[in-house]
């Protein structure tokens, strides 16, 4: 949880008053009201304090959901989808969702598919626009990756503007990380600016699950899944081999949910590392090398899970960027499987190390199916959002219920672990301690 929220960063932005009945107003479904609302803290304890800090502020999501009365006319609406940053599980899945909500549920007409991310609402790189229908979404959930294409990268707000404009587009679905939900914020922010009313609605895609102030994303689930097997073969080569160790790297930039619940969901792994929790290799309060052969000289075998943003002070050399900003991280899986065979060679120890890097093929996979479920369910909420004239907000998930969370809060700061927390107190207890 941040040390302080700004309340002003719970409101949410309307492009202006709801005055259309919404197609649905006949139909056997619950309607919210825009005073619903979901605590932020569940703790009551913590939301006292919370409170207080706020000077009797009592922090709250507005609850995401269907609307009577909707702000955009779905007969003369245009609609466009985009997906950016790296692949996850479950982006076809959030953009058939889309599709066949805007599509069958509000019957709007038209749906485009943006191509490559931002760089296909620069007009001067020339990519095309596809048509999203029924047809063309059909079997899409069924395989991985994006049908869309995917960059990296910012582009200038002002021409993915005047795309949208000479499109005639009134509601842009932009499904990604937090450089994504930057980018559509600037894209909200200069829509404003010249009073255009198109609603900017993000759907959150991390397969790390570090999004802020969001229970969790799409994908993650998906990802936590597909390691065991590798967890798995990882144990058995250990085993097999004296003194063997399985090193696996898994992703986790800057937060090591996916390591966390690799580590509580297959009890082999004996190591985690994590960005969140600092260890050194020999010296210091948390030194990796001597209990790793402490273990090895008592069982001959071990497995260590490691997130790809661990241990980044130990590997020499300067950290580039990337082309969305974010610092790139140096590969500490293969740091990691070279110093311990070194150190293991120094100390006399005879070790067989096997390496597993499942990065690509967990990423590239589709989604299973609660995730995917969680991805139609994001899906039929963002349209919800988008339709009701919301705008520069992303669709979040918080005690069970899904809600509308203004995006400079969602990328305020990376959700991380918390190191005292209950769950790396679930993993130090069933883990060698450093």
């Amino acid at each position: 949880m941040p040390a302080s929220v700004n309340p002003k960063f719970f409101e949410v932005s309307k492009l202006g008053e709801c005055q259309i009945k919404s197609p649905l107003i006949d139909s056997p479904v619950h309607f919210h009201s825009d005073d619903e609302a979901i605590l932020l803290d569940r703790d009551y304890t913590f939301l006292l304090e919370h409170t207080k800090a706020m000077n009797g502020y009592v922090p709250v999501f507005e609850r995401a959901g269907i609307r009577k009365m909707i702000f955009h006319d779905p007969r003369w609406s245009k609609a466009a989808i985009l997906t950016a940053g790296g692949l996850c599980p479950g982006l076809n899945d959030v953009i058939k969702g889309l599709t066949l909500t805007l599509r069958q549920t509000y019957g709007v007409p038209l749906v485009y598919g943006i191509p490559y991310g931002y760089a296909g609402l620069n007009s001067e790189l020339g990519y095309q626009p596809i048509i999203l229908n029924e047809d063309t979404v059909d079997n899409i959930h069924e395989t991985g990756g994006t049908i869309l294409g995917s960059s990296r990268g910012a582009q200038d707000p002002e021409k993915m503007l005047e795309t949208l404009v000479r499109m005639d587009i009134n509601m842009l679905f932009c499904i990604g990380g937090d450089g994504t939900l930057r980018s559509a914020h600037a894209i909200a922010e200069a829509a404003k600016a010249r009073n255009l009313k198109i609603s900017v609605v993000g759907i959150p895609k991390t397969i790390d699950n570090d999004i802020c102030f969001m229970d969790r994303t799409f994908g993650f689930e998906t990802a936590v899944y597909a390691t065991n097997p590798i967890i798995t073969a990882a144990h058995n080569e250990a085993k097999g081999a004296y003194n063997g160790i399985g090193l696996i790297h898994v992703m986790g930039r800057d937060s090591g949910f996916i390591a966390a619940y690799a580590t509580l969901a297959n009890t082999h792994i004996n190591f985690c590392l994590v960005p969140e929790v600092k260890f050194t290799l020999n010296d210091g309060d948390h030194p990796f090398m001597p209990i790793l052969f402490e273990r090895i000289k008592r069982r001959h075998h071990a497995v260590i899970i490691v997130a790809e943003g661990a241990g980044q002070d130990l590997i020499p050399g300067e950290r580039e960027l990337d082309k969305s900003g974010n610092l790139l991280n140096k590969n500490i899986g293969i740091f990691l499987k070279d110093e311990i065979k070194k150190q293991a060679k120094e100390a006399g120890i005879e070790v067989n190390v096997k390496y597993f890097d499942p990065t690509y093929q967990i990423r590239a996979g589709a989604a299973n199916g609660t995730d995917a479920v969680f991805c139609l369910m994001l899906a039929q909420n963002a349209v919800h959002a988008a339709m009701s004239g919301r705008t520069d907000v992303v669709i979040g998930h918080w005690s069970e219920s899904f809600t509308h969370v203004p995006i400079p809060m969602a990328v305020k700061e990376r959700k991380k672990i918390d190191p005292v927390g209950s769950l790396w107190q679930a993993v130090r207890l069933n883990t060698w301690h450093m």
